[in-house]
Order: C-alpha cells, then structure tokens, then sequence
C-alpha cells in the first residue's frame, strides 16, 4: 500500500496493528515514540502521573526534561519547583537539563534525541522542529505525557498529507524565516490545518538545516501538526558533525557515525505513488524579505512595502527556538557590527541553546551584537512566551525573530508585534523603525505558487469493534453552523478556573458563550454537527468535558481542533471527522443559519462504528474510523484510567 512519510513513520512506531494492517490517513492508532520532551510543564505532569497509579516510568531513556520557559524567575517558588523536577529526574534515571542550558527543542536536536524516521513527540507546539531532520515530531497534551511515562505508549490521529514542492533558490538575504511567513500569508484559510506539510523538490537542498529547523518549527502557527523535510546530503553533513560532538561530551551512543551511515544509504522517504491531499507549489527566487503582523502570522506583506510605511519600534527581539542559532546571530550581527541600537529602542538577544552562545562568543558574533547595545538574556525562551525581561509595555510596538506575535503574547495586550528574519529586526533595531538591512534585495513581486487539490477524499473503512463497545448509535442531530468554534464559546473563559462546579453545573454552561439557547435546544443522546476547525483556541479540556455531562452523544466536524481532539478522546468523548456530512446538513438548513439560528436541531442520525459510515435523511457519508485505540480510550472512560488499567494488569 501507498505511504506518505508521515505514515510509514506511524506505522514504523504503531503497537497493536492487526497482521498486515496499513497505517492510512485517518487512522487513530496507538504509537511508541522514540522520545516525549516536557519543558517547566513537567511540574504538570507530575502529579498526573502518580493520580494515575504509576510508580516508575515505564522506559526512562524515553522522556527527556528540558527547563526553558521561566528561566529568569528566581523567585523561591520557581526555584522550588525546578528542584522537584529535577529531583524527579534523578529518582527515575531520565536525562536532565536544567536552566539554562538551552531551550528544549535545540536541545533535543543538539544531544542528539531527533532521528530520521523516528516519531518523536513533545507536551509543546513547536516540536514540529524535529521535521527538518527527517523526525516526524509532533505535539501532545500533558496527560499524554503522563500516559508515555507510565506505559511507553499513547494514541494519535493520522493526519492527511500535504505536499509542499520547492523549485529554485532564495536569493541572496532572503532566509527560511520569509520562506514560512510567505507561506502562512499565502495559504491562511486552513488549507493545511491538522495535515503533516511533507517538504519536497529540488529547493530544499538550497535550505541549510538552520533554514529547515526555522521552516518546519513554524509551519506550527500554518496550521499543520507537523513538517517534515527528506533526508539529504545536508542532513547527512550536519548528523556527522552533531555525533562527533556529542562524543566529545561523553555521550558516544545516543548519535553515532554509524547511525548516520545508515541512515545515508537507506533513508526515510515516502512512495513515488503516495497518497497526498493537496500539492503546493512555490519558486523560491520569488521570495522577498516578508514581515508578519501586527498580532498574527496570517497578515504578511513584503518588507520593503512595510518600510515605507515608517513604522516605529521601541523593542526588538533575537530569540526563541524558530531564530536563536548562529545562522540568525550571524545574519544579526552582520548588520549591526560597527552600528548602534537607536536610543529609542531595546534589542534583547538570547541564544537557543548554551552551546549556540558559545559559539557564538569564539566568532565575535556575540561581541558585534552586545557591543551594538543588544541586552543578554539567558538561552530560553524568556520574551517569546511572556515571561521575564523585556517584555512589550501598553501602546509599545515590536518586531521580532520569534514564531508567534499573537496579541499579548509578547507582553500587554494593547502593544504591537511583527515577525520577521534577523537581519530585519536587526536593521530596524538600528533605524528605529521596521527598516530593510543596507543592500538587502527589495523586490517585492508576488511569489509564484499553486495548490491542486488532488482530490484525496475521507474513505469508509470496517473497523473491528472491541468487546463492550456499541457497534453504533442513533441519535439527533444538532446542527452548529459555524466554523472555528472556540473553546471559549463552548466553555467561557470566566468559569474555566472554577474547580468546585460539579459535574451537573459545568454541563450547564456547556456553550453558553456561542449560543445561549443552547440549553434549552439540546437533549440527553444529540449528536452536535459542526463546521471546520472545532475547538480551536485555548487547551482547556472542559470544553470537551461540559459537552459530555450535559449528555451530548458525541460531535461529528468537518475538522477539529488537534488539541480539542486529543483533550476529547482522553476524557473518552467521541469526536468524529465528516466533512461531507457536515456540508449536508449545513446545506439544509442554510435559510435557519442566515436567520441567525446557531444550534438547529436537524433530524434523526444513525451511526454505525463498524463500517464508519453515517446515514441522515436516506443518504450514507464517510466517518472517520472509529479504530481499537479510540474503542479503548471510551471503554476506559480516557487516557487516565486506561493507563490505569493497563499499570494493574501488568502488575
């Protein structure tokens, strides 16, 4: 059978698949990654991992801890916390790396962690990073996190496949960074919301891997759950380099020369006759330097055109996992060597990891940047994520080397943050303004790009259905026509940190904030009908739970937040992808919809698991398929006491 890398990677890491079973799109399986990172969370994680039953970590070469987010808090408390974690580390033999030595995910590429093939997973949004190595890296919730500690295995949805084909080169100046913001300008619709973005095409040998790590850590805040790059030469060059330092520093096993070799003359790649969703086509030498914002990645224009609007900055930022290298110090410093930082400015700088600090120092890059007026930060993450020194101040505006700019982020919620390459924040950190670097090609000529969609549509596939579990159900459906439903509208925001509502009271603001007559339209048994992208917004699991007291059946979407999901299914809360039956219904009831009707009750709905199949007024449409790990999640009543169960029959 055709696969995509993202499935023969999942394949290659599934338990459980039935003999000759073919990991598809689509599929939720249950999966063994290689490696589960958790950053200041893990003090999360902790008490979720002993609430479960367990004792021991189940493989303790498997999770790795890395303190990045809080670094510059040095208050008692913060402290205190940071000694558990560690002590925590030591008690089960897991690998350590406290503060400062660097932000997680560098770490994890720089020690070697990240491997081509291997899935490698991270309780953080960014561990799409590890794509740029060939990794298939990807996000999880805490209590999946847990769940990896105690058993070594968690679950995970497939997603669809979307090629990205990259012809040409960048010219000169241009950089990954305006390859990615160019990309979430163009294609800022969901296109490629929930999919893996699969690199490909001549292009992407003229990426260096700083290049590909920015890349594929970015296509994040794109949409997608994960980026992956093909193995190469370059990739090759810079696993050589990265496993001869690493035995430089005792650590001679976990990356090898060996390990390389092999990789080199059989790499992961997928099928010439792959199934992908869509293809996305992009001519590099039509990149310009680009600029994201104010507030979203989604609003780009070319630099140039932002120049002239004059725009003037009192911060800017050299940091964080997307832009703290030395490629970006290097370009950073090439600008402000023999410069100044305007008086009306403050540039922070913070390397991605202690030993791209070092480096930095030996070369003189670090001296040109703080010789320049640039103020050291700690490696961390520090300003990106609104935490320590240098934050925006109200009515303030920044332009940063960072991957998010989302209002309030940053710092006060009335303050202004653009993105853009190093050499661009640098430039304007001289200049006082969003400002081009001296000799910087201005060209600002639309880049050629296109999307096919190639059609790849959701099949019906039998599932086996476990013991215990219904075969289907028949409910009502209730239509909510709206796509991006938020999980502040499905559960607001001024009763999310409320931990004494009980049960019955949580179901009772149970979408309150989207429809008020929600409560009143909604039985016992409905099965809620929705539009793309549902659950998108915060992690906030209740959104899924006030669903499921208030006796919703299950929800059925044409797409789901990848968060919501998982927060859904590890409180065993069915949530069901139809994207035809989603339009169906919406098409029926569209003069209710523009009346301004938000939940419209919609008629009977018969679902039959074992064939992932819906009927609704005598037509059938696809479900996605409702497989043994998501049976086991429901059966269990969720992650927690399926782990649970699982610790006990081991014990």
């Amino acid at each position: 059978m055709r696969q995509t890398a993202t499935e023969k990677i999942v394949q290659a890491h599934a338990v459980g698949l039935a003999p000759g079973e073919t990991v598809r799109a689509g599929d939720m399986v249950s999966v063994r990654p290689k490696h589960v990172l958790t950053h200041d969370n893990t003090g999360a994680v902790i008490p979720k991992f002993r609430a479960i039953g367990a004792s021991r970590v189940a493989d303790p070469r498997q999770p790795v801890f890395a303190l990045d987010h809080n670094v510059q808090d040095q208050t008692p408390e913060n402290r205190a916390k940071y000694d558990k974690i560690e002590a925590f580390a030591r008690d089960h033999g897991i690998v350590f790396h406290g503060a400062g030595q660097g932000i997680g995910h560098q770490l994890m590429i720089e020690r070697g962690f990240v491997h081509p093939g291997a899935l490698v997973v991270a309780s953080d949004s960014h561990s799409n990073m590890y794509g740029a190595l060939s990794a298939l890296g990807t996000p999880v919730v805490r209590t999946d996190a847990a769940a990896l500690w105690a058993t070594g295995t968690t679950w995970w949805q497939v997603p669809r496949a979307i090629r990205v084909v990259l012809e040409g080169k960048l010219r000169p100046g241009v950089r990954g960074k305006d390859l990615i913001v160019t990309l979430c300008g163009l294609y800022r619709r969901d296109e490629v919301l929930n999919a893996c973005v699969e690199l490909a095409g001549s292009g992407v040998r003229e990426l260096t891997i700083a290049e590909r790590m920015t890349v594929a850590n970015m296509t994040t805040e794109w949409g997608a759950l994960a980026g992956w790059f093909p193995f190469d030469g370059r990739t090759a060059a810079y696993l050589r380099g990265r496993a001869a330092r690493l035995a430089e520093l005792g650590i001679p096993d976990r990356l090898t020369l060996e390990m390389v070799e092999r990789w080199a003359a059989d790499p992961p790649r997928p099928d010439e006759d792959a199934a992908y969703a869509a293809e996305i086509s992009v001519d590099l030498a039509r990149v310009s330097p680009q600029i994201a914002g104010p507030d979203t990645v989604f609003v780009t224009a070319p630099a140039a055109e932002v120049a002239r609007r004059h725009v003037p900055i009192q911060k800017a930022y050299l940091l964080s996992c997307v832009n703290g290298r030395l490629d970006d110090l290097e370009d950073a410093a090439s600008v402000l060597r023999g410069k100044r930082v305007a008086p009306t400015v403050k540039l922070y700088v913070a390397a991605a990891s202690a030993e791209v600090e070092e480096q930095a120092r030996r070369i003189g890059v670090w001296e040109a940047l703080t010789g320049a007026g640039a103020i050291a930060l700690p490696p961390g993450c520090g300003a990106c994520i609104g935490l320590g020194e240098g934050l925006l101040e109200p009515g303030e505006t920044g332009i940063s080397a960072t991957n998010r700019n989302f209002k309030g982020r940053m710092g006060a919620r009335d303050a202004r943050a653009y993105l853009a390459s190093p050499a661009v924040v640098a430039a304007s950190a001289i200049a006082g303004e969003i400002a081009l670097p001296p000799g910087l090609d201005a060209d600002e000529s639309a880049p050629a790009y296109e999307l096919r969609d190639l059609g790849l549509a959701q099949e019906a596939r039998a599932v086996e259905i476990l013991p215990g579990f219904p075969r289907g159900l028949e409910g009502r459906a209730l239509l909510l026509p709206v796509d991006n439903l938020n999980t502040d509208g499905i559960y607001g925001k001024d009763v999310t940190y409320r931990d004494d509502l009980t049960p019955e009271q949580m179901a009772g603001y149970a979408m309150a904030n989207y429809d008020p007559a929600f409560q009143t339209l909604a039985a016992r048994g409905d099965v809620i009908v929705a539009g793309r992208n549902f659950g998108t917004g915060s992690s906030r699991e209740q959104a899924a739970t006030a669903l499921k007291h208030r006796g919703i059946a299950l929800v059925i979407a044409a797409s789901f937040s990848q968060t919501y999901l998982r927060n859904a299914f590890n409180n065993a809360f069915i949530c069901l992808e139809s994207p035809p039956l989603a339009e169906a219904i919406r098409a029926a009831h569209a003069a209710e919809a523009a009346a301004g009707a938000k939940t419209i009750p919609a008629g009977p709905l018969a679902l039959d698991f074992a064939r992932s199949r819906a009927r609704w007024r005598d037509a059938d449409y696809a479900l996605s398929p409702l497989g043994p790990a998501a049976q086991e999640l429901v059966i269990h009543g969720g992650l927690e006491a399926a782990t649970r169960a699982r610790l006990n029959a081991a014990r």
